[in-house]
């Protein structure tokens, strides 16, 4: 299912990337103003694009939210596929992933940017509710990719579920941010992150015991 509307014809290299231009300044405004208070004449004015050139790509606010949907999910999960990052298929990989929110210098400012965002979206008549389970979906993915490496090569146990493991990083990654935004505090959001790495500790082999990854689970 595509999350945003794109034209059917394919768009020029230009257009793209005014396209683009355009996305990033409402994500931005959206960031800042929200939702509700950001009209598509403020990104106009904003993006610095004509009237004509904004309802070519985005007829109206419906569209272009979807786009930011789609725009937030993609740096979200681009940022999993940086270094030292890569495919989250060690354990040491989840820990650099955890402290590189907890090292931000604004964890404390505007919260998750696609959390925020989705938040929003879920309680406006914008009716994108598929737009954003897309997103969360792509986003735990990251995770069940790197979580069944992680188990079929025997560095999780054979009873690790990637799936359930996933929606612990997930959840507590949203759910700590959003405590350390209204204690204005990290500790939430570093008491939720390292208790989602204890628990993947649970699933870890004894030492001294040999593990055969199962050819069954690839």
């Amino acid at each position: 299912m595509p999350t945003t509307d794109v034209p059917a014809r394919r768009l020029t290299t230009k257009g793209e990337a005014t396209r683009a231009h355009i996305v990033r300044t409402a994500a931005e405004l959206i960031y800042v103003k929200g939702v509700q208070n950001t009209s598509n004449e403020d990104v106009r004015k904003a993006a610095g694009v004509s009237g004509s050139q904004l309802s070519h790509y985005f007829p109206d606010k419906r569209s272009m939210v979807r786009a930011v949907i789609a725009y937030r999910a993609d740096a979200l999960s681009g940022l999993h596929r940086e270094a030292p990052l890569g495919e989250l298929d060690r354990v040491a990989a989840l820990h650099t992933w955890a402290e590189s929110y907890l090292n931000r210098a604004d964890v404390l400012a505007g919260g998750c940017a696609f959390g925020s965002l989705v938040a929003e979206v879920m309680k406006s008549d914008l009716e994108l509710h598929d737009d954003i389970a897309e997103g969360f979906e792509r986003w735990r993915e990251m995770f069940r990719r790197g979580l069944t490496a992680m188990r079929d090569s025997g560095v999780l146990r054979r009873d690790a579920d990637p799936d359930r493991l996933a929606h612990v990083f997930m959840a507590a990654y949203q759910g700590g941010m959003l405590l350390a935004q209204g204690a204005r505090d990290e500790a939430p959001l570093r008491d939720a992150l390292n208790g989602a790495l204890d628990y993947l500790e649970t699933f870890r082999p004894r030492r001294g015991r040999a593990v055969t990854a199962p050819s069954s689970d690839r």
